[in-house]
């Protein structure tokens, strides 16, 4: 072959191979969600303690019994058991599919797993990547132009974050589900003229920054934040317009996070991602290590009777398949008891879960080995498991962001779960 034609042919061969994966490949499934809730478990769920439930193991036997600290329960969907401290959940799966041999192979680090279960990619050295959330919000904006698309119920930090999407993309964060996000709300000296005649006062520092200077992200989200602090919005942290029952069925303050969630998303907000970060339950929260285990099954009951009522609520007011709920956890943990009778942390297998979004649920997904330690058929990267959410809400999960001049797909080769999609 003469030194020419063998570069001309190196040179075309990469895209060659890319005509022909495409010219194989699936088309991708798309879905008609509107909206997500996005609840986030932080310190690792334990998927065995969960939603994929294996024989009883003992950590105070000696040695100890590795496998499940709960007995099982019968769901609604045949074949399907859940804990037995999931019961409000397991009468409501047929709505629900728990996606039970997610992996990725980060390392067991709480902060390097979150950021990944978020982002999608490892942390990289000179790309900060944008979060699921701001993704969504980059690609589908909010359902109602007088709200945001993105807030978050939580404490925020970069793997929640923009990225290099900027600003504009970013969450509206709140902590308090009463006071809604930090600064919003008027204090009532402060009228509708004095508002304005602030507002006139900023236009000209505005006005003064380029369009393509890095201020003019903030200055955007600047703008988007005095137009949101204002009535019309902050009405939906009034939980109290909603009825004394249904806050009581959504339970503790997590619940009421959820039930906010909801009037959110009815407002038109078009992901939320809802923290369940209470470790003052049992100490440790879901990282469960040493007594942690002890009163884990208080966060596991917490969880049931929250995400049951939301879906049985957004079912009520006609929103279930609009709305896809998603619980995502860094990783999930051991079949092994420690030595302090608590779990590690596990990432070769977990358990996230899906739920509502117009999905063609299963009640589970995957199948791992007899302590859920393994995967066995089915695996799910995280990659997929954002592939299949961006599906549901009718995004391209391979369509390609800009990262200065780089091009970055959404997804790091993610594929929606297929089996999902009627």
């Amino acid at each position: 072959m003469k030194r020419r034609h063998f570069l001309q042919t190196a040179a075309l061969a990469p895209f060659a191979s890319m005509g022909v994966r495409a010219a194989t490949s699936a088309p991708i499934p798309m879905g008609k969600a509107e909206h997500c809730i996005f609840i986030w478990l932080g310190g690792g769920m334990c998927q065995a303690d969960t939603f994929d439930p294996k024989a009883l193991g003992d950590p105070k036997a000696n040695p100890k019994k590795a496998g499940s600290a709960y007995p099982s329960i019968e769901t609604s969907v045949p074949g399907v058991r859940v804990c037995e401290h999931l019961p409000k959940t397991a009468r409501q799966m047929e709505h629900v599919t728990a996606v039970r041999t997610v992996f990725h192979n980060v390392i067991n680090e709480h902060a390097i797993a979150t950021n990944f279960v978020h982002t999608g990619r490892p942390v990289s050295g000179n790309t900060t990547y944008p979060s699921i959330g701001s993704i969504v919000a980059h690609q589908r904006g909010s359902a109602n132009p007088k709200v945001p698309a993105y807030m978050l119920i939580g404490y925020p930090n970069p793997s929640r974050g923009p990225g290099f999407l900027g600003a504009k993309y970013g969450n509206i964060y709140l902590s308090d589900t009463k006071a809604g996000p930090a600064g919003f709300t008027r204090p009532d000296y402060v009228t509708s003229q004095r508002v304005s005649a602030r507002e006139k006062l900023l236009k000209p520092l505005q006005e003064r920054v380029a369009k393509e200077a890095a201020l003019a992200d903030y200055e955007a989200a600047q703008r988007e934040a005095l137009r949101l602090a204002g009535p019309e919005f902050m009405r939906n942290f009034n939980l109290e317009e909603e009825s004394a029952d249904l806050r009581n069925a959504y339970g503790s303050e997590f619940g009421q996070r959820c039930l906010l969630a909801r009037r959110l998303i009815q407002d038109g907000v078009r992901f939320i991602e809802v923290s369940h970060n209470l470790g003052f339950v049992n100490g440790t929260g879901w990282d469960t290590h040493n007594d942690g285990q002890e009163n884990q099954h208080l966060l596991i009951k917490d969880l049931d009777d929250s995400l049951a009522t939301l879906i049985v609520d957004l079912k009520t007011h006609g929103m279930l398949d609009k709305t896809l709920i998603a619980i995502g956890t860094e990783f999930g943990r051991p079949p092994e008891f420690d030595g302090g009778g608590g779990r590690g942390h596990q990432c070769s297998t977990f358990s996230m879960i899906l739920a509502g979004g117009g999905l063609k649920h299963c009640g589970a997904y995957g199948v791992t080995d007899h302590l859920s330690k393994e995967i066995v058929e089915n695996p799910v990267s995280t990659p997929d498991f954002h592939a299949t959410i961006h599906a549901a809400l009718g995004i391209n999960p391979s369509h390609e962001l800009v990262d200065a001049s780089r091009p970055v797909p959404i997804t790091d080769a993610g594929k929606p779960i297929a089996a999902l999609f009627g």
